[in-house]
C-alpha cells in the first residue's frame, strides 16, 4: 500500500472565523452629537473591522428603560458587548486614538 501526501494551499487551510464585534451606541434623538458619534464609530469600524461588526443604535428618548442594562450615565456612549470583556466609551468618539484603545483595537502607548 502506498502512502500519499497531500499538501494544502494556504487558502485551503481551516481558518478560525473572524470574531463578530457587537457594539451598542446609546444616543438621545437625532442630535448633532449623536450623529457625529455614529459617524465616527462607523468610520473606525469600516477601517479596522470591515465586515466583522454590528452597530445597534439605541435612542434613549424612545427606549429609556434600556439605559439601565448597560448602566448608561452619559450620552453618547458606545458599549462593546462582544468580544468580551465589555468595554464602554463615553463621548462623541472624535478622539480616534482614544476610541481605538477603548475598543481594544490598538494597545495604549
Amino acid at each position: 500500500m502506498k502512502t500519499k501526501t497531500v499538501r494544502r494551499r494556504a487558502s485551503d487551510s481551516h481558518r478560525r472565523p473572524a470574531k463578530l464585534w457587537q457594539l451598542r451606541l446609546y444616543v438621545t434623538g437625532q442630535t448633532t452629537k449623536s450623529q457625529t458619534a455614529f459617524s465616527n464609530l462607523k468610520k473606525i469600524c469600516e477601517s479596522h473591522l470591515k465586515g466583522r461588526y454590528r452597530i445597534t443604535v439605541i435612542d434613549l428618548v424612545k427606549q429609556p428603560q434600556l439605559a439601565k442594562g448597560d448602566q448608561i450615565l452619559a450620552i453618547p456612549t458606545v458599549v462593546r458587548k462582544l468580544p468580551k470583556p465589555v468595554r464602554t466609551i463615553i463621548g462623541n468618539l472624535s478622539d480616534t486614538a482614544h476610541l481605538l484603545v477603548g475598543l481594544d483595537l490598538r494597545p495604549a502607548d
